[in-house]
């Protein structure tokens, strides 16, 4: 391969590498991670697995026709999860627990189906959109049926950055910058036969190291990935919904006692709620006046309080992981901040 060639690879080649990498960070890595954290990583790594198809299936005609398979199978999941992401950031309230459901698992089996029955090695002209490229047009469509509906979903901003042109948040400059970068990622790989696979690789490099570019400039307070309180910075939680929250939250705390799992998360919380974990953390804040670990510290450590009572024989150690502290010195401080003493102290007080 000539230096020329190396370099075009390597360009190419980039944005899926990185995808790939922070599709796994925030999978796995972010703090506080939901539902929409989890879409935008899904998207991250199909949109890799494609663009590092088409960049390997350029360089080394070669490569294995199980890999141009699955590359050409995630390019089927790219609308979806693009779709979800943007429904999620922008309506969560519209948003059902298991609608991923349908949007992605037909995808799948799909897939399933058509790599045993019709193999990429044999059936690959099944795949150009030309005559009795039957797959080829599906895909050309059903991607972009899917922006059409982020774009729908995002249509309120685009009106106001660029209708109205009004000033826009960090987390909708990000939506803005996402589904533009998406459509423009299908224009490269639908416009051209011949140049379709390596313009589609190289603005899918091009349009990710912008959107990062443009995080970086305009990033002020907050992280402009997954950090959603901005959205309801201005926004009160109405009563109705305030009063639904508090008693369904009670009831899980009370009936089910999930505070006594060690590593518990607020978004696991929230998921049981089936409400966005950044709701629930403003009802914490701004209704209750709590931090997610101040609240289960308290049924926590009333629950302390109850073993004490009732099981003499129990070690204070024994108690403490029995209701939910990772470690003695947690259970220690924590006893000690909502009772003012420790707990061999309060043993004693009570017998």
């Amino acid at each position: 391969m000539d230096f020329e060639r190396m370099l075009l690879f390597f360009f190419s080649a980039l944005g899926a590498f990185n995808g790939l990498f922070l599709s796994v960070y925030f999978a796995f890595f972010v703090k506080q991670r939901d539902r929409t954290t989890y879409f935008l990583a899904a998207l991250l790594f199909v949109v890799s697995v494609r663009v590092g198809k088409s960049v390997f299936l350029i360089f080394y005609p070669g490569i294995s026709s199980l890999f141009v398979q699955i590359g050409l199978s995630a390019c089927f999941l790219i609308g979806p999860f693009l779709y979800l992401y943007i429904k999620t950031s922008v309506k969560p309230e519209r948003y059902q627990r298991a609608e991923w459901l349908w949007h992605v698992v037909p995808v799948i089996f799909a897939m399933i189906l058509i790599g045993y029955y019709t193999p990429y090695r044999e059936y690959r002209y099944l795949w150009k959109r030309m005559m009795g490229g039957v797959y080829g047009w599906i895909l050309f469509s059903y991607w972009l049926l899917y922006v059409v509906a982020a774009i729908h979903l995002i249509w309120p901003l685009v009106s106001k950055a660029f209708v109205r042109r009004e000033g826009v948040s960090d987390k909708e400059l990000w939506l803005l910058s996402l589904v533009g970068g998406n459509a423009i990622i299908w224009l490269g790989y639908n416009t051209s036969q011949y140049t379709s696979y390596i313009f589609g690789a190289l603005s899918f490099s091009f349009v990710f190291y912008l959107m990062i570019l443009l995080w970086f400039f305009r990033r002020r307070r907050a992280s402009l990935f997954f950090d959603q309180r901005e959205r309801y910075a201005n926004r009160r939680i109405a009563e109705q919904e305030a009063l639904d929250i508090g008693t369904r939250l009670e009831g899980l705390f009370m009936r089910e006692e999930v505070y006594k799992k060690p590593d518990l998360k607020l978004a696991e919380v929230a998921d049981q709620l089936e409400i966005p974990a950044h709701l629930l953390s403003q009802y914490l804040n701004d209704n209750l006046g709590k931090s997610f670990t101040h609240f289960i510290n308290e049924y926590r450590i009333q629950a302390v309080e109850r073993m004490l009572k009732d099981n003499g024989h129990l070690t204070l150690e024994a108690i403490g992981a029995e209701c939910g502290f990772r470690s003695n010195s947690s259970f220690y401080a924590a006893f000690k901040k909502f009772k003012g003493l420790t707990p061999a102290k309060y043993r004693k007080s009570i017998l």
